[in-house]
């Protein structure tokens, strides 16, 4: 994008790809864990299941949560993800499902996490000029920001207030010059069911410790008023790691396009906002995606 911008070139292609299958859980753990620590964290076996289940069990305690109170995110998700041809998971979930779901790390259990997949996707970046002259519709990035924070959990001042996602949200919506409210629905990084909590609160879309408050009243369906994981999101239509934020642009790419499945088309859809997060929250990329009125 920035290449483009520049008026060094007209046209860029990004392309992600994964391919986590072919090798067993223990090799695919291994590798993911090079995402985190390696002194305090992968060194002592801290998997990313088991580095999310400690964020999950202080924000339990903190904020005086049960694990039901999770539930309405990962059913959201499968939910939208049956409309979705491309999802690996195209089944409801009820709330006795996932909590009678098998535990993995208390108190994750299979159900609050995205699974492992296969995966690629591409997108094309060009000059607003040069768009007039494709076939597709265009659409605007409004925004793309990064956001860091450290890679350790442990380093941080308040474990459960993601930096990353808050810095980079707030340069982005001051980069779109927007406001939260003109945002049409959320493409989340849902890779456990307690990151979607603290990415809508440090997002600023809930106030801390109350971001599983979203979902009442089907705030977060297709017709609510903040839509989330309109395909799926990672949770259910999976977490092919080199290729889920561009899944996550093409997917919003599709609503503001009016071209997604008819039963998960948010209506007359004008900015989109997806967020992919590196680790435990220590790189954070947000896009701002708008249809073009002109």
């Amino acid at each position: 994008m920035l290449a483009v911008a520049s008026g060094n070139i007209d046209y860029a292609l990004a392309v992600g790809v994964e391919k986590l299958t072919d090798l067993s859980g223990y090799f695919t753990t291994n590798g993911l864990a090079t995402a985190a620590d390696a002194d305090y964290e992968a060194a002592m076996g801290l998997s990313f299941v088991a580095l999310n289940a400690l964020l999950m069990k202080r924000y339990m305690f903190e904020y005086k949560f049960s694990k039901q109170d999770f539930a309405e995110f990962i059913i959201n998700a499968h939910r939208n993800a049956i409309h979705n041809p491309n999802a690996m998971y195209r089944k409801t979930i009820s709330t006795e499902q996932y909590l009678n779901s098998k535990m993995v790390v208390d108190p994750i259990n299979l159900l609050d996490a995205s699974p492992i997949a296969d995966g690629a996707a591409a997108a094309i970046v060009c000059t607003y000029e040069e768009s007039k002259s494709v076939k597709s519709k265009p659409i605007i990035v409004s925004a793309c920001e990064i956001g860091t924070d450290t890679i350790a959990i442990y380093n941080r001042k308040n474990p459960l207030i993601l930096k990353g996602v808050e810095r980079s949200t707030q340069k982005a919506i001051r980069t779109a010059g927007i406001k939260h409210s003109d945002l049409d629905f959320l493409e989340l990084h849902d890779a456990f069911s307690i990151m979607t909590a603290l990415s809508l609160e440090a997002s600023g879309f809930a106030d801390y410790g109350m971001g599983l408050r979203i979902p009442d009243n089907g705030k977060i369906k297709i017709n609510g008023s903040l839509p989330l994981s309109t395909f799926g999101g990672l949770k259910a239509r999976g977490h092919p790691v080199g290729a889920t934020g561009i899944y996550q642009i093409n997917e919003a790419v599709l609503q503001l396009r009016h071209e997604a499945p008819e039963a998960i088309q948010i209506e007359d859809a004008r900015y989109a906002f997806t967020q992919n997060i590196g680790g435990s929250g220590a790189t954070v990329v947000t896009t701002i995606l708008e249809r073009d009125h002109k």
